[in-house]
């Protein structure tokens, strides 16, 4: 098997490119063939010498991993699925009633989520083919945990898509957890905000995290993307019977280490808040809610839960949603109620599970 070229430096090229007996240059050269240009394959490299080529192409490849199917939402929504060869075993063993049905599964794959919005097109992007954190309400983390994405694995989600030149931001938001998958998913940004690779603003990429620490914290020093924190329930105890991973990353610790980040400028830290009906909706719960993020520079982004088998809640009624809302802003705290997409191709949040809807 050939080794990819796909998320590798300047500097790790420079190497490959002297091993083969090229120039220096041609490091360069590839890399603005493989992150500007967006091509597949070493032989579309046509400023490099055929016999440079061929020499490369003898052990490497560019490795992008096109998709295989490709759906589109009545909203305009386009949910892509990509054969992924994945690294790492399960760490984490579900219980009995908290299993994805075997219909929804095909082990391996992962999805990617194009959100066309008026001249914005933001790309929700996996970063493991499934999940071990273990979120009940949600489809990803109900299959399991079938391997970490490299970092060409999560690229080639931004080179084929058919939308890659008019991406306009990304959000890590799809399968996985991000700050699991720590160092390939930095990687993956290095690229993506580097002069030599795609040349984005941090300030188009956003990271979705339940805050797993202490990578949290290396997040929060090394990145100046934006950050999302999944929190849904400001009670530790209720966040914990939905939230597994709430007894080893305390919400109360990640906002405590949140806050000791500046959020005034250019970079963004919101809340991401699921609501369920009976659950985590009440006039109780905002004002908690309000509480622990009492004089954060932050947003809270509510979620109208999408319904996923075997979970019991429903997503509340518009009025209480509006209510919710209107008493955090009451309480000093920036909301908004996210606009659900692509919910017709289980494309929405929490729904992303390998599985195509026909």
């Amino acid at each position: 098997m050939k080794k990819r070229l796909l998320g590798k430096t300047p500097e790790e090229l420079k190497t490959i490119v002297a091993e083969a007996g090229l120039p220096g240059y041609t490091a360069s050269q590839i890399a603005r063939w493989m992150y500007v240009r967006k091509v597949r394959s070493i032989d579309m490299m046509t400023d490099i010498s055929k016999a440079g080529r061929e020499r490369l192409s003898a052990e490497y490849e560019v490795g992008v991993t096109e998709y295989s199917s490709l759906q589109t939402s009545s909203d305009g929504t386009r949910k892509y699925l990509f054969p992924v060869l994945c690294t790492g075993k399960s760490a984490l063993a579900l219980a009995d009633d908290c299993k994805v049905p075997e219909d929804f599964m095909e082990p391996g794959a992962v999805e990617a989520v194009m959100i066309p919005d008026e001249d914005r097109a933001t790309l929700c992007v996996s970063s493991q083919s499934g999940c071990r954190m273990g979120c009940r309400f949600c489809m990803t983390g109900r299959q399991g945990f079938h391997g970490h994405l490299s970092a060409a694995d999560i690229l080639s989600q931004f080179i084929a898509v058919d939308e890659s030149d008019r991406l306009t931001n990304a959000v890590f938001m799809g399968m996985g957890e991000p700050l699991d998958n720590f160092e390939n998913v930095m990687r993956a940004v290095e690229v993506l905000t580097s002069e030599w690779g795609f040349g984005w603003s941090p300030k188009r990429i956003t990271l979705s995290t339940i805050g797993v620490m202490p990578a949290l914290e290396r997040y929060l020093k090394e990145s100046r993307c934006h950050l999302a924190i999944s929190l849904h329930d400001p009670f530790p105890d209720e966040r914990l019977s939905i939230m597994p991973m709430e007894k080893a990353y305390g919400i109360k610790d990640i906002v405590s280490l949140v806050r000791q980040y500046d959020f005034s400028g250019q970079r963004r830290v919101s809340f991401e808040y699921t609501m369920f009906a009976g659950f985590n909706d009440s006039i109780r719960h905002a004002d908690a809610l309000s509480r622990l993020l009492r004089g954060m520079e932050c947003r809270v982004n509510l979620i109208r839960f999408h319904k996923i088998p075997d979970f019991p809640y429903e997503c509340p009624s518009d009025v209480i949603i509006r209510r919710f809302q209107e008493r955090l802003a009451a309480n000093g705290i920036l909301t908004t109620v996210r606009a659900s997409r692509g919910e017709d191709i289980l494309a929405a949040c929490g729904m992303l599970a390998g599985k195509f809807r026909k």
